[in-house]
């Protein structure tokens, strides 16, 4: 039976355009996603779009167009650069879906008929941030404003709402957290975490009075009052109303292997989103995978504060393909990161057009030059040896096996890069071409080459499909690169493969 692999990133808020944070979370998921099918996975990738709340409200009122219309435009925006960017999905979900909207209601009775005093009926004041749609704790606000968005002014709040009991699934959460100690990776931010429930946890407020532009709330208030659901509470089941819920079919999906969120919603995932499904009585993900920040001097990337970068400006500088690999390797995929272009040119010349660009383009003109374009027969020579530590650190890197570290698979592949380019300045094969009793330590080596290169458009697929297909296609291979499996790697023959020297995969920059 296929392994099931169903990941999912968090769902945008439909306040503005893509930037370089959104698509540092979009562009690591399908790179898992990508390695997933690679490796024979049964992979389901869903993305999408958080479009309703207050600040949508405000922004669409600002701009003279209805909420609707808004979050229309945003949603075009969106999709178009995710598909610009080479992101794989199956599946974009927005939450003013009718099927997701219905699945939020079946969702909240179901808690209701679950767990009938969770939901319970209080007047709460208190400071809001409409930045994050959240109530904010005093050490989560400095100098008067939200430390995440710090231009904008909080909001005293004071209104009669529903309450979800969150703090009487703290033992669960421990037990959860401790003890399925892969759930909430990396463990930097299951320590936060663990720190968090040691403050205590509050019942949180899953209703706002008197506001239009969210999914009515199912069930009555005391007053009589419509009210509607709190943006996270409709934002975060869209993992769980993708499948289908409450559709019969919805567990052939459920429960996710992987979410993959950032840092500022950590709580939301890990505490508030796993009491939700343990007060429905259904299954939790299987994990949680937590990155950092992209920042660019320094600070994080944000709209309201200033700190931006073009982010199609940064894709056609040197293309897709060099901006996938650059924020892969540069930033890590479990900490914080910097981009600046600086390093952006730094690692375009030296990785891809010195190193991997280079190899590509001389060995494949020496195939042509010393064996008519045509890959001989030969056996395994110490560079396919020498490469198999190698992916082994990259498989363990890439696999979820100790975490999703995407920045240490490529360091490992470009060990192999690295090896390569040394076989041939040791090898020599322009010397070996000039002595006929060298013909089969030539031909050897034209072998070991062009199998190395192929093991290395494999690995680097995924992250950067369209630079590794065009290396793929160029070395003369018969089948599509995205229908190869790892599990084949170790039998690869290339002998007989025609190649074809085009241009270069990487001009100078």
């Amino acid at each position: 039976m296929t392994r099931r692999f169903y990941l999912t990133t968090a769902i945008d808020y439909a306040n503005g355009e893509p930037h370089l944070g959104h698509a540092f979370e979009k562009i690591g998921a399908d790179v898992i996603a990508r390695y997933q099918r690679l490796a024979g996975a049964d992979v389901h990738f869903l993305t999408g779009l958080d479009e309703h709340g207050q600040k949508v409200a405000q922004t669409a009122a600002e701009r003279g167009v209805s909420p609707q219309e808004f979050v229309d435009s945003i949603a075009e925006r969106f999709i178009a650069m995710w598909q610009q960017l080479g992101i794989s999905y199956d599946q974009f979900i927005r939450t003013t879906d009718a099927p997701h909207k219905s699945g939020v209601r079946a969702l909240i009775k179901r808690i209701h008929e679950a767990s009938p005093d969770d939901f319970y009926e209080k007047t709460y004041e208190g400071w809001y941030c409409v930045g994050c749609e959240l109530f904010k704790r005093d050490n989560e606000i400095a100098d008067g404003k939200c430390v995440l968005h710090p231009t904008r002014d909080l909001q005293w709040t004071q209104e009669r709402n529903f309450f979800f009991r969150l703090k009487k699934y703290e033992p669960f959460l421990r037990r959860l957290i401790t003890e399925r100690r892969e759930f909430l990776r990396p463990d930097s931010r299951r320590n936060e975490m663990l720190a968090l429930l040691d403050q205590g946890l509050e019942d949180i407020s899953i209703t706002r009075s008197k506001l239009s532009w969210a999914i009515p709330f199912p069930l009555a208030s005391s007053t009589g009052e419509q009210q509607g659901t709190w943006v996270w509470f409709d934002a975060l089941p869209n993992y769980l109303t993708a499948t289908g819920y409450p559709e019969k079919g919805f567990r052939d999906r459920w429960p996710a292997q992987l979410h993959i969120v950032g840092k500022d919603i950590n709580r939301l995932h890990s505490v508030v989103w796993p009491a939700m499904l343990q007060a429905a009585e259904l299954p939790i993900p299987e994990q949680v995978w937590v990155h950092g920040f992209v920042q660019l001097g320094g600070e994080r990337f944000s709209k309201s504060a200033g700190v931006k970068l073009e982010l199609s400006e940064a894709i056609d500088r040197f293309g897709v393909d060099a901006f996938r690999y650059f924020l892969m390797r540069e930033v890590p995929f479990d900490a914080d990161g910097n981009f600046s272009w600086e390093r952006f040119e730094e690692r375009y010349n030296a990785d891809l057009a010195n190193a991997w660009g280079n190899l590509a383009s001389r060995s494949i003109a020496m195939v042509e030059k010393y064996c008519d374009g045509v890959v001989p027969a030969a056996a395994h020579t110490s560079l396919d040896e020498g490469d198999a530590g190698d992916y082994s650190a990259y498989h363990a890197a890439m696999s979820g096996e100790n975490g999703y570290l995407l920045h240490d698979g490529l360091r490992a592949v470009w060990a192999t890069v690295s090896r390569g380019n040394e076989y041939v300045d040791r090898q020599a094969p322009w010397k070996l071409a000039k002595d006929p009793a060298q013909r089969a330590e030539l031909d050897a080596t034209m072998a070991a080459l062009i199998r190395h290169l192929a093991r290395q458009c494999v690995a680097i697929y995924p992250f950067m499909p369209g630079k590794a297909s065009e290396l793929w296609s160029a070395l003369g291979a018969p089948m599509a690169l995205a229908e190869q499996r790892f599990e084949q790697l170790s039998a690869l023959d290339c002998a007989g493969w025609k190649v074809t020297k085009g241009a270069g995969l990487f001009p100078k920059g």
